[in-house]
């Protein structure tokens, strides 16, 4: 994986481009169309993880995680910010990796593993100060 320090500004916006349409698209395929970005209330953290705060056609938010991660989203109303988001999302996968480990499979295993080791990573920038330049409440 490249590190944002080996990246132009150019393919720096490319990534961030790429992530909006990786989100866009894992929203389509779940039948949920996009209609806008809420620009400010999303955030970026080239290349690994793009934290998006998209409004729906239906005019519901929610928001949507992509990057170096698996792709996911939920309803707007379970944070009021890109950076509780995070911890949302770091939660969220801690519990679905617990109850795929209970199913015995090995791919489930696997996949439950790497859940682990990003909602771990998510809480890590959750709580990183120099991320977000305040502590979390």
């Amino acid at each position: 994986m490249t590190d944002q320090a080996n990246m132009n500004e150019e393919q720096q916006n490319q990534w961030v481009r790429e992530q909006y349409q990786v989100a866009t698209k894992y929203l389509a395929d779940k039948g949920l169309i996009t209609e806008s970005v809420a620009v400010e209330e999303s955030r970026y953290l080239v290349p690994v993880l793009a934290v998006w705060k998209l409004k729906l056609l239906d005019g519901t938010k929610t928001w949507v995680i992509s990057g170096d991660l698996p792709t996911d989203h939920s309803s707007a109303d379970v944070a009021p910010d890109a950076r509780d988001a995070l911890r949302h999302f770091s939660l969220k996968w801690q519990l679905q990796a617990e109850n795929l480990s209970k199913a015995g499979d090995v791919e489930q295993n696997k996949f439950a593993e790497l859940l682990i080791s990003r909602a771990e990573g998510l809480y890590r920038l959750y709580e990183d100060e120099k991320v977000w330049g305040s502590k979390p409440a």
